[in-house]
């Protein structure tokens, strides 16, 4: 089996060129979608004496105004330092402005903060980047309503749902002729099979009226970065764009960097089949250029502008009529070709096709006026790369999970890919201004915000959160990005981790810089638990260590552990502050700012953090101390770290002394657990002697739950060293060891121990809480505070000021870190995968026999692997259809046009957060970052998850719906869907729960008690072949066809599923 699983690893077409990439023989990597959805409104280009990044660049700005640290642009595609960009442009006869960037509010202007106010959806996209698709949904029968968006939002609070732009009538859909008169703008990339360096587009526009026709201006544009305003460059060496002198379609494109190259604009079809049409002629595009240089007259009433050609001509000459905007000379540095169809039928649809290249010969042909190119081997490519992107897919998830649940992880990968961004940011140049612009910006302006990190010199490619609301990296978000990522390109997955930790990032104190807004802000320490799990994933999934890479990041973060001990544990009493640590108003007070009633807060999350810090980091020692004994020690100190903080939490003490000194007794104190409520609460402390629990019931209290590892026996025995260390601890410190060590003498299944920060009975009371449907158990996961508060909120009165926390299951009350999150009752992706991951290793340790309520109340008491699994479970019924074929997401009044109408059902927005209590999503609309953790989940449990959402565990009532489901996968009718729902044995639940946390087969063998792992569900595409396909490999068999075997493994679901069971 294990020969199997090696022959199919780098099986596909796109593992060869990821292979290619990361042995440098290609550079895949260098064109891909690294434009952001927004440059304006940012930190980065903010230059204002205040600070107030909104107002100092708005978006009014943005099509006038140049750019100084990196582009935007619809579905903007661009090399890896963001020198050459192409982007789509679009026009409908009626907007006041061209569409050349996404429209959304400010911070101030929403009622939640800022929010994107369009319709789009990533679709498709390869780790290379060697096939990309999206779409944007334009009206056209209504002007885009920009206006309207922002006073109707003004006119809303905090309490109020958000004004949407599907709530305008007529613009989507018309309320009283039930007509759909708006464009699907399908936008793809395909890179040439042999060069990396040659891009194919392909737009394809569907009117989706039944009644109306529409007309369209598609606009594909090329620009270059302006970096010559910056660092002075002299005209005659700066970037040029020229249209051919023989061909009216083609543009000739000079950059030192790059040398020269050239993008051709194919002629479209005029046609659309009817009578008539045979002799349309077809339409040429028309090229126009200018100059990537700001309008200062039209901006501040400047007198001259840099050039006579502005950013903005393409709007003027095409909204305004202003010909004279243009360069009459064809040449610039900003150019377009304009398709204008003047009258797209009902239900048609119009192709627009171009190609990008460095190499014509064969690829562009003359054609009197005119190069062409063929448009049947051109989109013979897109064929070819989307076949390629479906193969590696599905040896990504190999399983014959539904095809409702393949969509929505496909999806989920593609905003994972689509998002990611050119980031540049050189703070020297920033903060005191470019050598060669005057004035400089303004001494110690925006309170010198970042004052602190002068060393910071990024201009890589990362993964953003989202690139319109959040075009800017965040630490702990990359974190999580990678688990997703690492299933599908573990090798960008790691440069994420490692860059972080470098020194142009990593502050020289050893604190990762937090985000944009604020690096000094304080993130959760997830860093090691990332790199660990990433190391993991590409071990299981691709049969490659990368130790180097494990042990040079650790080193890194050796520096990060000892600024957290040092900066946040000030008294050296192992009980942290932290602040903000990424949950923003989940505490009654604003936990970045002082105290208002003086004192310190001690924080169970942050300790709770720092205590699944370094269990992390022990079990990172650990593996590297497998080849390097010098790890052995370095583990041993943070097993020892680990016990103090653990026994610092969960215990404090006051000492009595006698007058001459001498201490009578110690006598133990509860410090963070509340022995009464049975949870865990931050503490405010004034002194040793003087501190008052807050008894707010939130994912605080649940956060130490992270904090949790098995050692197994043969680990003690392999490193002598660190045993060593162990006994001392077992021998010298027995209190401390037995409170916070499942003990010597309770072992657990295997005869392994469990370092925890909470024990057997903490653990019990906490999931009695987790588990309960009246407080954070919801449909849709866990909420971030109990229910319990949404009719008793918690209150305190400092200084006649009136503090409350309460449950508020969707968006925030408050304008508290900008009112657009909200921890006080939604559901969130990232904490949520810890808790689950958390209930498969405690589950590890205390096997099949402890059980618990779940829900509590209904009788039901599941395993914790089945409690993590339940879970996991609800959070993808997040966006799976239900009983009525609606998604929880789109909850509330345009549900069902969002979840059924046949242009919008297959189509998944991935929220930041959601509504605790109907799944809604809710804050930025594109957070494919940590909610594409869904696509782990989807691989983990998809097979099994086939209930309707909001039916019980044991409902029989959705029989109906999963046969439908097996029936998908498998295209049979004989299907018996109870086989899907079988409980698993214990056995099956061990394997089960090691895959799911990417054990080795080492580690797998440990909690099998000797029995030795086959594959595991989607571990290989191993795990789906017939036995004949395995006792054929194990004989030596080669060149087994790929989908050959995916073919055979979906036309034979039971004997697979069979396979995978064993």
């Amino acid at each position: 089996m294990e020969q199997l699983r090696e022959e199919f690893a780098d099986s596909t077409v796109e593992e060869q060129r990821l292979t290619e990439n990361r042995q440098r023989k290609k550079y895949w990597y260098k064109w891909g979608p690294y434009l952001s959805e927004r440059a304006w409104a940012t930190v980065r280009e903010d230059y204002s004496y205040n600070g107030d990044a909104w107002a100092n660049f708005p978006f009014e700005h943005a099509n006038s105004r140049v750019f100084r640290w990196g582009e935007d642009g619809l579905f903007g595609v661009s090399d890896n330092r963001q020198y050459i960009c192409m982007s789509l442009a679009l026009w409908n006869g009626k907007d006041s402005r061209l569409k050349e960037r996404l429209f959304g509010l400010t911070g101030p202007q929403g009622n939640h903060g800022e929010d994107v106010k369009e319709l789009y959806y990533y679709l498709d996209n390869t780790p290379t980047h060697s096939y990309m698709k999206a779409l944007y949904k334009y009206p056209f029968k209504k002007a885009f309503p920009y206006e309207q968006l922002v006073e109707e939002n003004g006119k809303r609070g905090y309490q109020d749902m958000e004004y949407e732009i599907y709530d305008v009538d007529g613009l989507f859909k018309e309320e009283e002729t039930g007509d759909t008169p708006y464009f699907d703008v399908f936008f793809e990339m395909a890179k040439d099979a042999d060069d990396e360096h040659d891009l194919n587009f392909r737009i394809t526009v569907h009117n989706r009226s039944k009644t109306e026709a529409g007309e369209l201006y598609i606009a594909p544009q090329i620009f270059f970065r302006n970096t010559w305003a910056w660092d002075g460059t002299e005209s005659k060496e700066r970037p040029s764009l020229v249209r051919d002198n023989d061909a009216a379609n083609l543009i000739n494109v000079t950059h030192k960097k790059y040398g020269k190259s050239q993008i051709v604009f194919q002629p479209s079809p005029g046609g659309f089949g009817g009578d008539g049409d045979a002799d349309a002629e077809d339409v040429e595009a028309k090229l126009l250029f200018t100059d990537n240089e700001s309008n200062l007259v039209k901006l501040y009433n400047s007198k001259e502008n840099p050039s006579k050609f502005t950013k903005d001509a393409f709007e003027e000459y095409l909204v305004h009529g202003n010909e004279d905007a243009v360069n009459p000379e064809n040449r610039g540095t900003k150019a377009c070709a304009v398709y204008h169809f003047k009258n797209i039928p009902p239900g048609e649809y119009v192709t627009v096709r171009y190609k990008y290249t460095d190499d014509k010969e064969g690829r562009i042909f003359p054609a009197e006026d005119l190069a062409v190119i063929d448009e049947d081997q051109f989109d013979t490519i897109f064929d070819q790369r989307e076949e390629e992107a479906d193969d590696f897919y599905w040896r990504i998830t190999p399983l014959p999970i539904s095809d409702e649940m393949r969509n929505i992880q496909r999806q989920a990968f593609a905003g994972m890919l689509w998002t990611k961004q050119f980031y540049n940011f050189v703070y020297d140049n920033w903060y005191n201004g470019d050598p060669k612009v005057k004035p400089r910006p303004p001494p110690d302006r925006a309170n010198g915000r970042n004052k602190k990190w002068k060393h910071l010199y990024i201009e890589d490619i990362l993964s953003m959160p989202d690139k319109w609301e959040y075009p800017f990296f965040a630490s702990w978000d990359s974190a999580f990005h990678c688990i997703p990522l690492s299933m599908i390109d573990p090798h960008f997955a790691k440069g994420q981790l490692d860059l972080l930790t470098r020194e142009w990032y990593m502050h020289p104190n050893g604190q990762i810089p937090a985000y944009e807004w604020n690096f000094e802000d304080v993130n959760p320490p997830v860093h090691a638990w990332a790199v660990y799990r990433v190391f993991k994933i590409e071990r299981n999934l691709y049969h490659r260590e990368d130790r180097v890479f494990l042990e040079s990041v650790f080193q890194k973060l050796l520096l990060n552990f000892t600024w957290w001990v040092n900066r946040k544990d000030r008294d050296g009493r192992n009980v942290f502050e932290g602040g903000f640590l990424g949950l923003d108003n989940i505490g009654i007070f604003n936990r970045s700012e002082p105290l208002p009633t003086g004192g310190t807060l001690e924080q169970a999350d942050s300790t709770g953090w720092m205590a699944f810090f370094c269990l992390q980091m022990l079990n990172i020692a650990l593996e590297l101390a497998k080849e390097n004994r010098v790890y052995e020690s370095i583990a041993s100190k943070f097993f020892e770290h680990f016990l103090l903080i653990s026994d610092s939490m969960s215990f404090d003490y006051s000492h009595e002394f006698s007058d001459s000194g001498e201490l009578i007794k110690k006598v133990m104190k509860q410090s963070l657990w509340n022995d009464t409520d049975k949870f865990y609460y931050d503490a405010i402390s004034w002194s040793a002697d003087n501190k008052t629990q807050l008894p707010i019931r939130s994912l605080v209290g649940l956060i130490p739950l992270y904090a949790s590892m098995t050692l197994e026996p043969s680990i003690l025995s392999q490193f002598p060293r660190f045993k060593k260390r162990v006994d001392w601890f077992v021998n010298n410190r027995p209190d401390i060891f037995e409170r916070n060590v499942a003990s010597m003498s309770k072992k657990g299944v295997g005869e392994r121990l469990l370092m925890a920060l909470v024990t057997k009975d903490r653990l019990e009371a906490i999931l009695r809480r987790l588990l309960d449907e009246t407080e954070f158990l919801s449909d849709y996961g866990i909420r971030s505070m109990s229910k319990y508060h949404e009719k008793h909120p918690f209150e305190m009165n400092v200084g006649g000021q009136t503090y409350k926390v309460q449950y508020l299951p969707g968006e925030s009350d408050s304008g508290m870190f900008g009112g657009n999150s909200n921890w006080r009752g939604p559901i969130w992706f990232p904490t949520t995968f810890l808790i689950v991951e958390a209930l498969q290793r405690f589950y590890l340790y205390y096997g099949s026999e402890f059980k618990v309520e779940c829900p509590v109340g209904s009788g039901e008491y599941l395993n914790l692997a089945e409690v993590a699994e339940e879970i996991a479970s609800r959070m993808i019924h997040l966006f799976v259809r239900d009983e009525n074929g609606e998604r929880a997401i789109y909850s509330g009044d345009h549900s069902k046009f969002l979840s059924t109408d046949p242009h919008f059902k297959d189509y998944i927005t991935f929220f930041e957060y959601f509504e605790g209590d109907t799944g809604r999503g809710l804050g930025a609309t594109h957070q494919c970052g940590w909610t594409a953790l869904i696509s782990k989940w989807i691989s983990d449990v998809g097979l099994s998850c086939v209930r309707l959402p909001r039916t019980p565990r044991s409902s029989v009532s959705a029989a109906e719906a999963i046969a439908e489901q097996a029936q998908e996968a498998t295209g049979r009718t004989d299907h018996k869907s109870e086989r899907w729902a079988r409980r698993k044995s214990a056995k099956s639940l061990v394997n089960f729960t090691a895959h799911v946390l990417d054990l080795s087969e080492e580690e797998k063998t440990h909690h099998k008690n000797g029995v030795r792992t086959g594959n595991t569900p989607r571990s290989s595409v191993g795990s789906v072949i017939s036995q004949t396909d395995v006792d054929a490999a194990e004989q030596g068999v080669e060149n087994i066809d790929l989908k050959e075997n995916r073919r055979r493994a979906l036309s034979n679901t039971e004997s697979l599923h069979d396979l995978v069971a064993h």
